[in-house]
C-alpha cells in the first residue's frame, strides 16, 4: 500500500467526521460571519420618541380630557384626576418640545410642571406651528391659546 492508497483511506474514513463538522458548526458561522456584517453597516438615525403626531394628537386628547373633568367631575375625584391628567399633559407638551427643538423646562422623573410653566409651553407649543385646542381650559387666563 503506498502514501497515495494511504490518503484516499484517511479520507474516506475521515468524510463523515467532516460534514457532520460541517452541519453542526455551519449555523453558529454564519451567525458570526450575519452579525459582523451587520455590526458594520452604518445604522440609520433613530427616532427620540414617538412621531410629532401622535405627540399632538395625546396632547389634544389630553387638553379635552382636562376640560370635561374640571366641568363634570365632583370635587374630591376632580381633584386628583385632574393632577395626573395635568401631569400627563406635561410629559406630552416636553416630549413635543423636544421633538420639536423648543426650549422647555427640565424637570426630574418625579416632578410635574407648574400650571404657569406648563401655560408657557403650551403657548410656546402652540406658536411653533402644534395645532392644539382652542380651549385650554384653566392654561390660560381667559380658556384659549
Amino acid at each position: 500500500m503506498d502514501v497515495w492508497d494511504l490518503g484516499k483511506l484517511a479520507l474516506i474514513v475521515a468524510t463523515p467526521t467532516l460534514l457532520g463538522a460541517v452541519v453542526v458548526f455551519a449555523p453558529k458561522w454564519c451567525g458570526a460571519i450575519a452579525d459582523r456584517w451587520e455590526a458594520a453597516r452604518p445604522k440609520p438615525p433613530q427616532p427620540l420618541g414617538p412621531p410629532i403626531e401622535q405627540l399632538a394628537a395625546d396632547l389634544r386628547r389630553l387638553l379635552r380630557l382636562h376640560s370635561e373633568l374640571t366641568a363634570s367631575a365632583h370635587l374630591a375625584m376632580r381633584a386628583h384626576r385632574l393632577w395626573a391628567v395635568e401631569a400627563a399633559i406635561g410629559t406630552r407638551a416636553i416630549e413635543a418640545a423636544r421633538a420639536l427643538g423648543l426650549a422647555h423646562p427640565e424637570i426630574a422623573a418625579e416632578q410635574t410642571l407648574t400650571r404657569r410653566q406648563l401655560h408657557d409651553l403650551l403657548m410656546s407649543l402652540a406658536a411653533a406651528g402644534l395645532v392644539l385646542p382652542a380651549k385650554v381650559g384653566p392654561f390660560t387666563s381667559d380658556g384659549r391659546i
